[in-house]
């Protein structure tokens, strides 16, 4: 979704923190935007242990809370990334080796160079929902996701408070820079711009945890389709980083507990991440993918899952988890390097519903 400008009406993001109460004091939730927290109870689980087990509980198994007789998702005729797609980080403010380290390991699990050797459920089975989309001519999403490139912006070079314009002009300067310029791609490359906790953005918390949009030729020079995702640590984990922390004025709520990596905020901002990147794919230039008529206002693949990491999700609930058996981290998919990831499902296509590999009846 683009960037707000002046004069504009308050816009629907991709990533919307919606009014708490209306989630709770309503019988059945009604998808409307990405809500990173609308659960309070994580119900049944799933335990995995070492040697591959499960131990299940089931509960009510719905895919999506909702008719999908209510869900209207076009193609409106624009291009979907069907080229190798490059994701280029821009890392702004202070980022520890650590963090990277989980940001870099989800993007290479979309396409691992030995599939065979990750576990399942894995994060390139979840890719997969979002290969299901096609342009005009047929042709579908890349299989194929690398990671690029990257730039580090130390210096907090546009300060600790950014705009969604001035995003751009971090971007432009990514990709103007005197040494290491990140390589301009505007047919398959991403531009993911990331903020450390302690940069403050527009709308961040309030409204956002991230959005993506495509770059203006007369800030960047040119049409590059980018995401922004911030670090919620430090202002408001409960919002951005759910399941993993919640806000602290809903009383009874609890999380997921233990983030799969440890670090509550960048786990939670993998979920966002992967969010955003299954947007920019199917929805580059925001007129390929989308439901709803207005294309200022869409509600993209991913908005229409807001909240369900697996069977049974929806409205309060997150739907059925993975939990490790050595850690207690709860996780839905598997990743290079025995990592594990929390993220949220897909609208699929030609099922109608939300999927994810994680579907108890894959």
């Amino acid at each position: 979704m683009r960037p707000a400008r002046a004069g504009d009406p308050p816009m629907s993001s991709p990533v919307v923190v919606v009014v708490v109460l209306l989630l709770f004091l309503t019988p059945a939730a009604v998808v409307v935007a990405w809500r990173p927290w609308p659960q309070t109870v994580l119900n049944t689980t799933i335990t995995s242990g070492k040697d591959g087990g499960v131990a299940m509980g089931l509960g009510a198994s719905k895919k999506y809370e909702g008719s999908s007789e209510f869900v209207h998702l076009r193609y409106h005729m624009g291009p979907v990334l069907t080229a190798n797609i490059t994701v280029h980080p821009i890392w702004y403010g202070d980022w520890t080796r650590a963090q990277k380290h989980i940001l870099r390991a989800f993007l290479h699990s979309i396409s691992p160079p030995d599939p065979a050797a990750v576990s399942t459920p894995s994060v390139a089975a979840w890719w997969r929902t979002v290969q299901l989309y096609t342009d005009q001519t047929g042709d579908n999403v890349s299989r194929t996701v690398i990671l690029g490139a990257e730039k580090n912006d130390r210096r907090y070079s546009h300060g600790k408070s950014l705009t969604r314009l001035s995003i751009q002009s971090v971007i432009r300067a990514a990709v103007t820079a005197r040494t290491r310029p990140l390589p301009v791609n505007p047919r398959g490359g991403l531009y993911l711009l990331l903020t450390s906790a302690d940069v403050a953005v527009q709308d961040f918390c309030g409204q956002v945890c991230g959005f993506h949009y495509f770059t203006f030729p007369s800030i960047v020079g040119y049409t590059l389709p980018y995401a922004w995702v911030g670090n919620s640590a430090a202002k408001c984990p409960g919002i951005c980083a759910y399941p993993f922390a919640v806000p602290e004025y809903i009383p009874g709520a609890r999380s997921a507990g233990r983030p799969p990596n440890g670090d509550v905020g960048v786990d939670g901002m993998v979920s966002v991440v992967a969010h955003e990147l299954a947007e920019m794919a199917s929805n580059p230039l925001v007129n390929a993918w989308y439901a709803g008529g207005d294309p200022s206002f869409p509600t993209e693949i991913a908005d229409l899952c807001e909240g369900i990491y697996g069977t049974g999700g929806g409205g309060a609930y997150t739907g059925q988890l993975l939990v490790d058996g050595r850690s207690g981290a709860a996780y839905n998919v598997n990743g290079v390097g025995g990592r594990k990831f929390l993220v949220q499902w897909i609208w699929n296509p030609n099922l109608n519903y939300c999927s994810g590999p994680n579907a108890l009846d894959q």
